[in-house]
């Protein structure tokens, strides 16, 4: 659970948790009229490499920060496309339009929009909508919950007391890069019961749901995890960097539905320098 007491009172939380559900639906808006639909498809890196980004991307990010900037100009914005915005205020939005661009392009309902509320020490409320599902994670102190076509259920994770009980949900394993991420998590994958590929966000939330026990991934960034962390510890889960810090800021990053499950994972992951 979070470790550092938001500075925020209950009231104000649900007024930026309702704001938020303002800005996903301005984002689905743009999303899903381009899913499933001829799209020109960009590429963010050189060479053979591969960063996919669309005028989905781009335009539902633009929709949530002209929203923020009207209701609360104070604020600041972190945006995977459009960058960073600096704020008056220690409140500050981190965005992930389409988290899963790849699933995106691809036709695969598996991407979700990020939207997370930073108090300015840690993520307060996190959202992962799946607007084709009609699926929305909705996280804050205390509590997840999920609307699924219009109705409202609390989550919770499930108890997992072993790798050997657990499933293991990882986007892609191409993303371990780094000297002994890749062993790291293959030997966390041999002792699972079970691995699935391919879920980017939306693993993370099924964790919160109780489907899922564990997720191993790397090369996150901030915009990548931070509305995902209310989402987890909300439902009861934890979710750290592979050393146990805190994951806000991205980079290696391991999520659990039981405590138990994390330990043991950590205990392998942790020995990566």
């Amino acid at each position: 659970m979070r470790k550092t007491p938001t500075n925020l009172n209950d009231g104000k939380i649900e007024e930026l948790r309702a704001f938020s559900t303002e800005l996903a639906d301005a984002a689905a808006r743009v999303t899903l009229k381009h899913f499933r639909s001829p799209i020109v498809v960009d590429n963010k890196l050189d060479g053979n490499a591969f960063d996919p980004v669309t005028i989905a991307d781009r335009d539902a990010e633009t929709a949530i920060r002209t929203l923020i900037e009207a209701r609360y100009p104070d604020h600041g914005v972190v945006g995977e496309e459009h960058g960073q915005q600096a704020g008056t205020s220690p409140l500050h939005w981190v965005l992930d339009p389409i988290d899963g661009t790849r699933s995106f392009i691809a036709g695969v309902p598996l991407w979700g929009t990020l939207i997370a509320l930073n108090d300015g020490t840690y993520p307060t409320v996190g959202i992962m909508d799946q607007p084709y599902l009609d699926e929305r994670f909705i996280g804050q102190p205390g509590k997840t919950t999920l609307v699924r076509k219009g109705k409202s259920s609390q989550l919770k994770t499930r108890a997992c007391a072993s790798l050997s009980e657990a499933i293991l949900g990882c986007t892609d394993p191409v993303i371990f890069t780094e000297a002994g991420e890749y062993d790291a998590f293959a030997k966390v994958r041999s002792l699972a019961r079970l691995t699935r590929y391919g879920g980017d966000c939306y693993f993370y939330s099924l964790i919160a749901a109780g489907h899922v026990d564990l997720v191993v991934e790397a090369a996150l960034q901030p915009y990548d995890i931070q509305a995902l962390i209310p989402i987890v510890e909300g439902a009861g889960g934890i979710i750290t960097t592979w050393d146990g810090g805190d994951p806000q800021q991205g980079g290696r990053v391991v999520a659990a539905g039981d405590a138990r499950v994390h330990r043991e994972a950590l205990d392998i992951l942790s020995s990566v320098d």
